[in-house]
């Protein structure tokens, strides 16, 4: 894949050149053709899915766009054609082996000699993503929230923008459409901007989440090699992996198409600083939240209905976004469980707040606020944890090790009496503290950032001081960096 190379570095800025050296009408074909090459570079053959995918709305919503708001009945079936075509599509590659399974596991369960037939195929590469932007695309058309785009050649751009194409931002039609329209000149501090935002991406890929992922991977992968403890503090480690590894490519996307004037949604907002697993979400894979917000949980009816259809609502939308992620047991879980907690918030929070009053724990604000913090991010970890296990065997395995091992092993540690070895995941202490030393920049940069811009803060600083920040990060990045080919987790969905 082509971030996982130098050839990125060739073709990012040959495209960049290119687009501004090109006349305002013929940059949306250069955009098109480096979007259909940058994907070509996985698998030539799988073009065809988007190419499908991209025809099959396109003339949904012109057909759609045929009859008025007031006669849905009309618009409907092409609406069912796009949605039919596009979730087809999905199941096939993705979920037809785990529900073939599963039906299997049920026939065997009772006595029917039949087993569905395997189906091998290869996931194409980012296919959630634009799959659900293209649905929304339909729905958005059907319901008259925007008018159907008539240059194919544009709608197909929409599709296939090579930085958010793999992996996000899941943007809607009403954001990303329009500006492909618009003429974008050349900005200096557009440039830069972008630059410093995917240099940062870059940094927390290469420099934090790829080291981290060493250990975790370890550690994931032979449970049984290791203490409650060590699998506690693998555990913690991936949150902030996956985190660095997906914001990562965040910020390289939303940078990358900032430098050619075009601004992609918002998808992270210092997630780990939430105080509650709602307000987690809030932050976390904003695109995909608010995706699922709007075009499932709303239309199941939200919380405008009875109380147990509510929780219902709820509860099935995050079970759909756990399967969204993958076709396995551990991902459904990890939907499951974050439904729980949100369904147990607000089943208790009267008995909570009661608690905190009768603690006085509000009186203390800073205080409240670390422990609201630091609860949610272990249940956040809780829940991950099944997100990274192989298996569901796994995961109970190395939850039942950490409730058990861990706390005696902690309490051992505290005496003196067990080793830190037993801790330390890494072949050296140097590495462990290291980690922790990224991890504490990364959070310290989020808490500033929480408070003023810091690219807006560079901005009025001199030119020396900004140069030399900036080739600062690039020299950590080439010299702390693990370049080794290990793709961004979210590639897989």
């Amino acid at each position: 894949m082509l971030f996982n190379s130098f050839e990125f570095l060739v073709f990012f800025p040959t495209v960049v050149f290119l687009y501004f050296l090109l006349p305002h009408r013929f940059r949306w074909l250069l955009l098109l053709v480096a979007s259909y090459v940058f994907y070509m570079f996985w698998r030539a053959e799988y073009i065809l899915l988007l190419i499908i995918s991209t025809l099959v709305d396109y003339g949904c919503s012109r057909m759609m766009g045929r009859y008025s708001n007031n006669d849905q009945h009309k618009r409907k079936p092409w609406l069912w054609l796009s949605l039919v075509s596009n979730l087809g599509i999905l199941f096939s590659f993705k979920y037809f082996g785990f529900f073939g399974m599963a039906a299997n596991d049920l026939a065997v369960l009772f006595g029917i000699d039949y087993a569905v037939p395997a189906l091998e195929l290869l996931l194409p590469m980012g296919i959630s993503f634009y799959t659900f932007q293209t649905m929304s695309y339909s729905i958005d058309v059907y319901y008259g929230r925007i008018q159907p785009e008539k240059h194919l050649g544009r709608f197909a751009l929409f599709v296939t923008f090579f930085p958010q194409l793999v992996a996000g931002p899941i943007e809607r039609a009403g954001n990303l459409l329009s500006q492909l329209r618009e003429r974008h000149e050349f900005n200096y501090q557009q440039l830069s901007d972008g630059l410093k935002l995917m240099a940062w991406g870059f940094f927390k890929k290469l420099v934090i989440a790829d080291r981290l992922a060493v250990v975790v991977n370890q550690a994931y992968n032979e449970p049984a090699e290791y203490s409650g403890l060590g699998l506690a503090v693998a555990t913690i480690f991936f949150s902030f992996q996956i985190y660095c590894d997906f914001s990562g490519y965040s910020d390289i996307a939303i940078g990358a198409a900032q430098v050619m004037g075009i601004n992609l949604m918002q998808n992270f907002r210092r997630p780990f600083f939430a105080r509650s697993v709602r307000e987690f979400w809030s932050r976390w894979h904003i695109s995909l939240s608010t995706w699922f917000r709007d075009y499932v949980y709303i239309p199941l009816g939200g919380n405008r209905v009875v109380k147990w259809r509510w929780y219902y609502n709820l509860f099935l939308t995050f079970v759909i976004s756990g399967l969204w992620h993958g076709a396995n047991w551990t991902f459904l879980i990890w939907g499951a469980l974050h439904g729980f907690y949100l369904l147990f918030a607000i089943q208790t929070e009267p008995q909570r707040n009661k608690l905190v009053y009768l603690l006085k724990v509000d009186k203390q604000p800073k205080l409240y606020t670390i422990l609201q913090i630091g609860t949610t991010f272990a249940l956040v970890s809780l829940a991950f944890l099944f997100f990274r296990a192989n298996t569901v065997t796994d995961a109970w395995y190395i939850l039942n090790k950490m409730v058990v091992n861990a706390p005696q092993e902690l309490a051992g540690l505290m005496r003196q009496s067990i080793a830190i070895q037993k801790v330390i995941l890494f072949d050296s202490y140097l590495k462990f503290f290291y980690m922790l030393l990224m991890i504490g920049l990364l959070l310290t940069v989020e808490k500033i950032q929480s408070v003023i811009s810091i690219r807006a803060y560079l901005r009025e600083k001199p030119l020396v001081v900004r140069w030399s920040l900036s080739y600062l990060l690039i020299l950590v990045i080439l010299f702390l960096g693990a370049f080794e080919t290990n793709e961004f987790i979210y590639f897989q969905f």
